[in-house]
């Protein structure tokens, strides 16, 4: 497709810009195309906590969406940043919600992006929970966990 090539070379030409060399490879995952990044300088790409490939992600898919506006959006890793922070996050996720279980109490995540918190419902959907955010405009939100409801019982 026209527009995965796009969002590669508008990956590869502002990270060029930036002066970091790279190689880029497409990769179809469950949720789209992810962009692969491979460098020597990854601790830079990737910035404290993945903040700065987060900007990069949203400046990749910002220019392709004015391209492309049918496009679907894009995510951008870093040799394998991401995948390894979402695996880490579900086992997380999983372990808060043995301990709601066993508790009976609700607990809360850190602050989380809106990408990470809907891993975190996904990842919980089958458990003997329920994950809700709150409403706000804040960009990083908690989920909270709490017991299920078992009404009519």
């Amino acid at each position: 497709m026209k527009w995965e090539l796009a969002a590669e070379k508008i990956l590869i030409t502002m990270m060029c810009h930036l002066g970091f060399e790279i190689e880029v490879a497409g990769e179809e995952q469950d949720d789209g195309l992810c962009l692969q990044i491979t460098t020597e300088h990854s601790k830079c790409v990737i910035g404290r906590n993945g903040d700065r490939l987060e900007d990069i992600q949203y400046l990749v898919n910002r220019i392709l969406q004015k391209h492309y506006p049918d496009a679907p959006r894009v995510k951008v890793d870093c040799d394998g940043y991401r995948l390894e922070q979402e695996d880490d996050l579900v086992e997380k996720a999983r372990e808060l919600a043995v301990k709601v279980r066993d508790t009976g109490k609700s607990i809360r995540t850190r602050p989380l992006n809106a990408y990470y918190r809907r891993i975190v419902h996904h990842a919980l959907e089958g458990e003997p929970v329920e994950t809700h955010s709150p409403k706000s405009s804040a960009r990083y939100k908690r989920v909270e966990i709490s017991p299920k409801l078992n009404i009519g019982s």
